[in-house]
């Protein structure tokens, strides 16, 4: 009886496979590939921010500086550095939730990403992806550059700038274009950029690039006589820098910004000089110095430069004129200090009042992860 139970079993099993076989055998072959194609093939149009960047109508533009959030792989990635009572509940997603609250806290114009955005993940696209959503769910344009740490995963550094390049709302760059003929320029590094910010509509100078900003590469680890040290900018990202500079200062002469995720020597002396915020560890930069200071001086129009790297300096000091500002560490899987909020850094550019035709003051705060997003260490960096 159960061998007889069996067989018809399989003989239901045979009749209903024939039909099934049948039926899908009469359908045209345009169904099936139409069905893959809309399922799996159909191609996501980058949602673009919308440029170029202005300053506001009542003539701000504010940029909120983002260095080191380190994220790794989301919830299993645990905090390091925090106090006892909040580890167990401490992950990257607490990097999310800070990053959160400070798009919604300072709602800025334009977000910066200074650099080791990811670090210590199996899968580089997903924790980018990750890294990048709360500014991405804002529908707030940003740019990023790249760190020492960024490519210690599964891509490398020019495929990570494409990659950012390509993700929704980005102004990032992978490199530069000549305007003729169209086409790279050649350059050392991956991320060397400008962002014009234009005035405001209704104004004189709607036309007209009243704040540039130059993103450069860094970049991560190099040896030099057998010795391990950390990257450094090129001439060839110098030349470019001075060029672009020159081509930017026509009749009006903006003034400018510059990021970088490590800093420069010449940092290490404002150990000796009055400084707003705190210089809390060595300043880990290149035993290699290609005169950026000398460049930027030369130039004439940058007046401050905004690094990250070193994770518990927020500092603010002027060299030569320049103002050198640390980030400070905005992520939670990245080494910070038990009982030192991780924060974020804000600048402000302000216009004229009256004719908004210049630019007037550029200032900087920082924002703390505290309970009450604590505002620390506002002060004026330019005034015209």
């Amino acid at each position: 009886m159960e061998k007889d139970g069996d067989g018809g079993i399989r003989q239901c099993c045979k009749v209903i496979a024939l039909i099934i076989f049948s039926t899908l055998s009469i359908l045209p072959l345009h169904f099936f590939l139409l069905t893959t194609y809309n399922h799996v093939a159909t191609p996501k149009v980058k949602r673009s921010a919308l440029l170029p960047l202005r300053f506001r109508h009542d003539g701000t533009f504010k940029i909120l500086q983002v260095a080191d959030m380190h994220y790794g792989m989301g919830k299993i990635s645990r905090c390091r550095d925090v106090l006892p009572s909040e580890f167990d509940r401490c992950s990257d997603i607490n990097t999310t939730s800070f990053l959160r609250n400070m798009i919604h806290t300072e709602m800025p114009d334009l977000i910066v990403f200074t650099g080791d955005n990811i670090k210590g993940t199996a899968d580089a696209a997903e924790s980018l992806f990750s890294a990048f959503a709360p500014v991405i769910e804002s529908r707030i344009p940003w740019a990023a550059i790249l760190g020492n740490h960024d490519q210690e995963s599964t891509m490398n550094r020019e495929e990570l700038m494409s990659l950012i390049s390509l993700m929704d709302y980005s102004i990032s760059q992978v490199n530069p274009y000549s305007e003729v003929p169209r086409k790279l320029v050649e350059i050392d590094g991956f991320g060397n950029y400008n962002i014009k910010i234009h005035g405001s509509f209704g104004s004189d100078m709607v036309n007209t690039s009243m704040l540039n900003l130059y993103l450069l590469d860094s970049g991560d680890r190099e040896t030099v006589d057998g010795r391990q040290t950390y990257g450094w900018i090129k001439k060839s990202q110098l030349l470019w820098l001075s060029e672009t500079s020159k081509q930017l200062q026509g009749t009006y002469v903006s003034p400018a910004l510059a990021f970088f995720h490590i800093p420069i020597q010449e940092v290490r002396g404002l150990w000796y000089k009055e400084i707003t915020g705190q210089f809390q560890e060595a300043v880990a930069c290149s035993s290699v110095n290609t005169g950026v200071l000398d460049s930027l001086v030369a130039m004439g129009d940058v007046k401050a430069v905004f690094m990250g790297h070193d994770h518990l300096n927020d500092f603010c000091g002027d060299i030569d004129g320049i103002w050198f500002c640390y980030g400070g560490g905005v992520g939670y899987h990245a080494y910070g200090r038990a009982g030192w909020s991780r924060r974020v850094r804000v600048i402000s550019a302000e216009l004229g009042q009256k004719s908004q035709k210049r630019v007037k003051k550029i200032r900087t705060w920082k924002r703390l992860d505290d309970d009450f997003f604590t505002k620390i260490d506002e002060q004026v960096l330019w005034e015209d």
